[in-house]
């Protein structure tokens, strides 16, 4: 058994390679009863008290809580992208688990390759840009909680400089970057989004120093795209502004938090659980945000004026309700060239972002 923490609902065992539907079994009064459906969860982190898994665990319990004895779940943390994820996942779609959610980006490959393997089993695939017969892909529209961040850093900030640290330079970061940088300039036009990169999700004393670095470069605001909570305790300790990021911070950095932008997957994870149970799972791309839920703005410091909150409230509406797109309007990168004369973004042009937008102060690595 994995030295990762294993943990399940309930016992019951079924037999491998069973079909998206749970077949009948006889129960105790002779009716027919449908064993718990089986479903696993694969995280590249610990699950820990914040972060980005621990807001899929927490879309798990949801689940389960939702769901009762209809479901059974576990899951597997710590898990590295790459042959990792793949042994962990052919082991447990052989352990009879009929769905499995891969949640992070890295997982895609492995888990095409687990499921051309296991084709009764439905996958369920974080991030990804992929589908097969059995394999689907979800999302959430992050960037729309970063651009509303990035304007309450842009209208909070004395120095007009917040220091981004982020993973990899895949495109659902690089769309948060953009829209936090578009975010901020509507508040402050001169404002400036410092980028470093730590080409890994988890790793809390790089991801300290990074930080560190970026406050010496005059940020006094801070955010992340990476999975511990270094940056946040990091911020309270400097006493400095921070944007959270998937969870809420404020058990963390109670003064230093502004907002968060929150992630919240147990409807998501319960629709989808009840679909492959019932027989009706189909690979159908996902991508939802703040109007659907799955996006939510943490609660405003109470250092922020009311005016202030007030204009945020507005942008956060206008986005849910459709009237304000952050990738709307005039797009220049960071050479000047014109990347979008007008309109919205398409999402298309969103999924496969891969270029900086004016105010961003870093670079993207060569492909």
């Amino acid at each position: 058994m994995y030295k990762n923490l294993l943990r399940a609902s309930v016992s019951t065992l079924i037999a491998a390679g069973a079909a998206f539907t749970t077949p009948a079994l006889l129960a105790a009064d002779g009716a027919a009863a449908k064993p718990p459906l089986k479903v696993a969860f694969v995280y590249v982190s610990p699950v820990g008290t914040a972060g980005w898994t621990y807001q899929h665990n927490m879309g798990r319990l949801a689940m389960e809580s939702k769901l009762g004895a209809a479901v059974q779940t576990t899951y597997v943390e710590n898990v590295a992208e790459g042959p990792d994820s793949e042994r962990v996942m052919r082991d447990l779609a052989g352990q009879g688990y009929q769905l499995i959610f891969a949640t992070s980006f890295g997982y895609l490959e492995p888990a095409l390759k687990v499921a051309q393997e296991f084709p009764k089993v439905a996958f369920e695939h974080m991030g990804g840009h992929k589908t097969a017969a059995n394999v689907n892909s979800y999302n959430a529209r992050f960037y729309e909680g970063r651009y509303l961040a990035g304007y309450l850093a842009g209208r909070m900030s004395k120095t007009g400089v917040t220091g981004y640290v982020a993973g990899f330079p895949i495109p659902e970061v690089i769309q948060g970057i953009n829209a936090y940088t578009l975010g901020m300039r509507a508040a402050n036009p001169k404002a400036q989004v410092k980028v470093t990169w730590l080409n890994t999700w988890f790793d809390p004393a790089k991801e300290r120093d990074a930080a560190l670095a970026l406050l010496g470069q005059g940020a006094d605001t801070l955010t992340h795209h990476s999975g511990s909570t270094a940056i946040p305790q990091l911020a309270e300790e400097k006493g400095v502004m921070l944007l959270g990021y998937q969870s809420d911070m404020r058990h963390i950095a109670p003064t230093a938090q502004l907002t968060s932008v929150t992630h919240v997957w147990g409807e998501r994870y319960t629709q989808v659980a009840q679909a492959v149970a019932a027989g009706r799972w189909k690979p159908q791309p996902y991508w939802a945000g703040l109007r659907q839920g799955v996006i939510k703005m943490a609660p405003l410091a109470k250092t922020v004026p009311a005016d202030v909150e007030h204009q945020f409230r507005e942008r956060e509406r206008a986005i849910a309700m459709g009237k304000l797109h952050p990738f709307g309007g005039k797009l220049v990168d960071q050479d000047g060239r014109v990347r979008q004369s007008g309109g919205s973004m398409a999402d298309a042009g969103i999924a496969r972002m891969d270029f900086f937008v004016q105010g961003v102060v870093g670079s993207l690595p060569k492909p």
